[in-house]
């Protein structure tokens, strides 16, 4: 039964891959938009606020931790904490701008869009609204995939040897019974 806790790394690896890229974006784009005219206030590159902290740069580290661990297990629970973990990085990107009014007060935490009507509409988009769709999306596939145990992965488990475990006397023993 233990063998069914493997899962191939190509299960997760395309989603894996997919959610790590989308980490770095969430957690770049409000420090480097700046230089592209793509930004909410205060919209100069490489300013720190809390609210930046909160709304972009934890859930994306959340998004790129949970994508590594797609990426890189071997074990099912592993990779389906993974999944989990940006499962939650990703519903925070959608409804984490809306809470922060919860805790803030004087505007919104994650300042207001620095363009026209249209860009204003991409930059919500882009930073939080459309990147926690894609990523809750990407996670929410993994976690399908590694939820279910397939025909394949029970096969395999059947077949993988069990490891030994040698006892010097009991080997001794058997070679001693084998000579005689």
């Amino acid at each position: 039964m233990t063998g069914i806790l493997r899962v191939p790394r190509s299960r997760g690896a395309l989603s894996g891959a997919l959610l790590v890229l989308l980490g770095i974006w969430g957690g770049l784009i409000p420090f480097v938009g700046p230089y592209f005219h793509y930004a909410y206030t205060p919209n100069s590159a490489w300013t720190y606020t809390t609210g930046r902290l909160w709304l972009t740069v934890l859930p994306a580290i959340g998004t790129l931790v949970g994508g590594l661990m797609l990426l890189a297990s071997a074990l099912r629970p592993v990779a389906i904490l993974g999944a989990w973990l940006a499962v939650l990085s990703g519903a925070w990107f959608i409804t984490g701008s809306a809470l922060a009014a919860l805790w803030t007060s004087g505007g919104p935490a994650q300042g207001t869009p620095a363009g026209g009507t249209l860009a204003r509409t991409v930059e919500q988009i882009g930073f939080f609204t459309g990147l926690g769709a894609v990523v809750l999306f990407l996670a929410a596939v993994a976690l399908g995939r590694l939820s279910v145990i397939a025909v394949k992965d029970v096969r395999v488990a059947r077949e993988e040897p069990v490891p030994a475990v040698v006892d010097r006397d009991v080997a001794s023993e058997t070679a001693q019974t084998a000579q005689v």
